[in-house]
């Protein structure tokens, strides 16, 4: 069964945010549009029934906005990451007393590192990409947290993308939407998959919520794809969040 939401915490992205960690090459984003997208995502947050809480920009953190990164939050626990990049160390500071409010908090404890992108979470399990910003010690820690509440969990090496969730995500139903790099991967065989065309890998960062698909506008071939699980489908244009190494997944923390 996958969890129901209620609530989602988002960051208004910085004025600063072109100098944030980029691997891209799509050419410069334009914050105006930036902006106008990331409201238009806040709005069908909003439009699925989740109270959005709304944190301010950081300028000290050009990447914040990306706040799925800085924990991992389930329905018993909120475990606050120690992100995998050096230039993003401390947000996670600035999550710890907002998500107190809703769970009880623990942390990833150095040299351990652990970036919540690189976390799929498929009911009670787990799977946890080993990355450039997830490590084995990170993974171990976050794996015997998930333990003490009834959870399982599994490791994968995260060889191509940024985080897991760059190619891989849960879209209920037993089933991974996933790039053909990780198709035969074995923690995975025991899931149905709909495997992305190459071409439209981008659109592998697609979020269930509440019984609803969000995926990026412009994928046509995946949206076909994504139909065969009968579920609501919105698009939603990610263009200049995508130039930025970012996803419908990374832009909130949902519980």
């Amino acid at each position: 069964m996958t969890a129901k939401f209620s609530h989602a915490i988002v960051r208004k992205p910085g004025e600063n945010f072109a100098h944030g960690i980029t691997t891209s090459n799509l050419g410069p984003a334009n914050y105006d549009l930036l902006l106008k997208q990331h409201e238009a995502y806040i709005e069908r947050l909003k439009s699925l029934g989740l109270e959005v809480i709304l944190l301010e920009a950081l300028p000290k953190y050009p990447d914040a906005y990306f706040v799925e990164d800085t924990a991992v939050v389930t329905p018993d626990v909120a475990v606050i990451t120690n992100p995998g990049a050096t230039s993003r160390q401390g947000e996670e500071i600035t999550i710890d007393p907002v998500l107190a409010k809703y769970r009880k908090t623990v942390r990833i404890k150095p040299p351990g590192t652990v970036d919540g992108g690189d976390v799929i979470e498929a009911g009670t399990h787990f799977i946890i990409g080993l990355s450039e910003r997830t490590n084995k010690e990170g993974a171990e820690q976050l794996g015997g947290i998930l333990e003490k509440y009834g959870n399982t969990w599994t490791t994968v090496s995260v060889e191509a993308g940024l985080h897991l969730k760059s190619s891989v995500n849960y879209v209920g139903k037993n089933t991974l939407l996933l790039t053909e790099n990780f198709a035969d991967c074995d923690p995975f065989n025991s899931y149905a998959k709909i495997v992305l065309d190459q071409v439209e890998q981008y659109a592998g960062n697609t979020l269930l919520i509440n019984d609803c698909l969000l995926t990026p506008k412009g994928f046509t071939n995946t949206k076909i794809k994504l139909q065969t699980l009968h579920r609501p489908i919105m698009e939603l244009d990610m263009s200049e969040i995508q130039k930025m190494d970012g996803g419908l997944t990374c832009l909130s923390l949902r519980f």
